[in-house]
């Protein structure tokens, strides 16, 4: 009677994992949807910020041309001179890039997590699975996110302020997409690559291993909460672990985020493209801050557009009925 119960059971987990891994198989595909909201979503939030963050990276680490004070003195400047628009200049490129790369992104992060943990069972969050799945997803992304920023930065740094002369300037992202092609082959439009794939790898592994604990602790301390609040709790979780991880991805990755956009909005093509013989040359003309500038709008971006894409990611998860750890 017993053996026959334990045999019941083991056929019943059996059964339970099956469907649990069919269930897996067949959700793939939504982590990819999922998201490529969060993708649409941080630009729609971050933009901005991140145009602020390029103009002072272009304009305030080379010998010539105005300096922008801080980042309240961009921001001014580029409302005083070109309005709202130029806030939102080489968005194009940035929707259609973020969506893809963070589509490619959370779906491959989610399903390589998935596959290194297997059935190992583990308390709480587990950096041997965390890092390498993180950052082997950035890496990929990076092949996608360095066309889309090249036309981005390029579209950014032109303006009112720019040093880019009348006769180099682009219509749109498309005109640059096109004339970087034209002029420099596609080895041009994947300028900044390696500098790309450093920044995406290592941030990533960042971003992801502070998300995953923040959420981890938050939501232990937090199950006893009341049921009638558990979306509101959620909601806030993502908040803050995405909130947090934006902030630690780039306090860890933005000095190679600096010497990205001087690589990639560099006008002479035998410029150097090796990112830490750039980070020299700007570390011994303003030392340790050039390296960081545009530290202020980037921190003041990272928390609510991280915030805003993991909220969206895992609203997109929960209704797509993607199950989760």
């Amino acid at each position: 009677m017993i053996k026959a119960q334990k045999a019941e059971i083991t056929k019943r987990e059996r059964e339970e994992r099956e469907r649990e891994r069919q269930m897996a198989d067949s959700s793939g595909y939504k982590e990819y949807v999922a998201g490529l909201l969060a993708g649409v979503a941080t630009v729609a939030i971050g933009h901005p910020f991140d145009t602020i963050k390029v103009k002072m990276q272009k304009h305030n680490t080379v010998a010539h041309g105005i300096t922008y004070r801080n980042s309240f003195h961009c921001t001014a400047r580029i409302l005083k001179t070109e309005g709202i628009k130029g806030l939102y200049r080489g968005a194009t490129s940035s929707f259609v890039g973020m969506a893809f790369e963070s589509s490619l992104l959370f779906g491959m992060y989610s399903q390589m997590k998935q596959s290194l943990q297997g059935s190992a069972q583990g308390a709480g969050p587990q950096l041997q699975v965390i890092i390498p799945s993180a950052a082997y997803s950035g890496a990929i992304i990076s092949f996608i996110l360095c066309p889309s920023e090249l036309v981005k930065c390029r579209m950014q740094v032109q303006g009112t302020d720019s040093l880019v002369p009348m006769s180099r300037r682009y219509d749109s992202s498309l005109d640059c997409a096109l004339k970087t092609v034209k002029n420099d082959g596609v080895r041009g439009i994947f300028r900044g690559g390696f500098t790309t794939l450093l920044r995406e790898s290592i941030g990533n592994a960042v971003f992801f291993s502070i998300y995953e604990h923040v959420r981890y602790h938050m939501h232990l301390h937090l199950k006893s909460a009341s049921p009638d609040h558990r979306n509101l709790i959620d909601v806030g979780v993502g908040i803050a672990s995405g909130g947090l991880g934006g902030i630690a991805f780039w306090s860890a990755v933005l000095p190679l985020d600096v010497a990205k956009t001087i690589i990639q909005t560099a006008p002479d093509n035998s410029s150097s493209r090796n990112p830490f013989q750039v980070l020299s040359s700007i570390y011994r003309r303003a030392g340790l801050k050039g390296c960081y500038v545009g530290l202020g709008p980037t921190i003041v971006r990272a928390f609510p557009a991280n915030a805003t894409a993991i909220v969206a990611w895992e609203v997109a998860v929960k209704l797509l009925g993607i199950k989760r750890d």
